[in-house]
């Protein structure tokens, strides 16, 4: 059987700021990225999904990104590669902290937003990124897209990696994602995504915005968690990849099958 992971940006609510679904969301996913309280979270919601995520046995992530709040870390900011490294270290340190006060192993970790954007393309901020990482621990997945310089710059500096695609996001002719400012860029119709999903895992393309197919690999598909349709939009794909025969596994399965 072909599986696939499904996974989804959660634990990015902090204070009386209420953001997405996440206890309804999570029994339908396989892995979790958590905001580790610099682009969103803080202390006592990292704390909580760790444990929502332990108890319906879904795989944790560290999903760092720039310190701000304000833009919901989707704003690019210019940092030297040593500030990249000790951010992307400090978060992960953050959530790592959670993740064994709760008995579990930290999994992953996906970049957020500007930080995930800007690495695809910049090898100097993918090498600070992975370089933090692997410091940490080398047995860390960097979930990123295929062929993009973050994926090239963790195998070099020897992290796993899986292939992310995404459900909600259209896609660029270089494979990039379409910038958030644009008409068009964000997906929200159900079946088009569900579509779109199938497509990626099974046949390894996806139409870009421009109409053309492009490829794609896919070991991990990604609904933002923030997004309102995100509980319609997991677990109607869960559904629809059972449907498929594609089975749902997390990403350290995946990439090890």
């Amino acid at each position: 059987m072909r599986y696939v992971d499904l996974n989804c940006d959660l634990g990015e609510s902090f204070g009386n700021y209420k953001c997405g679904m996440d206890e309804e969301v999570i029994p339908f996913i396989t892995s979790a990225n958590v905001a580790c309280g610099f682009h969103a979270s803080d202390p006592v919601v990292m704390q909580k999904t760790v444990k929502t995520a332990k108890e319906h046995q879904v795989c944790v992530g560290a999903h760092p990104g720039y310190q701000d709040l304000v833009g919901f870390g989707r704003r690019n900011m210019v940092l030297q590669p040593a500030e990249i490294t000790a951010i992307v270290q400090y978060q992960i340190g953050a959530l790592s902290a959670f993740c064994t006060a709760a008995g579990i192993t930290l999994q992953h970790v996906k970049p957020h937003g500007a930080l995930y954007n800007m690495a695809v393309k910049d090898e100097k901020i993918a090498a600070a990124i992975c370089e933090g990482i692997a410091s940490i621990d080398q047995q860390l997945i960097l979930l990123g897209p295929a062929h993009s310089q973050l994926v090239a710059a963790a195998e070099k500096c020897g992290l796993p990696t899986a292939n992310e695609v995404f459900a909600d996001r259209a896609y660029e002719e270089d494979g990039t994602l379409v910038a958030r400012s644009k008409p068009g860029a964000v997906i929200t119709d159900r079946d088009t995504a569900i579509a779109r999903v199938i497509q990626m895992v099974k046949k390894g393309t996806v139409t870009a915005i421009t109409g053309k197919e492009i490829e794609v690999e896919a070991d991990s598909i990604c609904v933002h968690g923030d997004s309102p349709a995100a509980l319609e939009f997991v677990r109607s794909i869960h559904a629809a990849l059972q449907a498929e025969g594609i089975g749902l596994a997390p990403m350290k399965k995946v990439i090890s099958a």
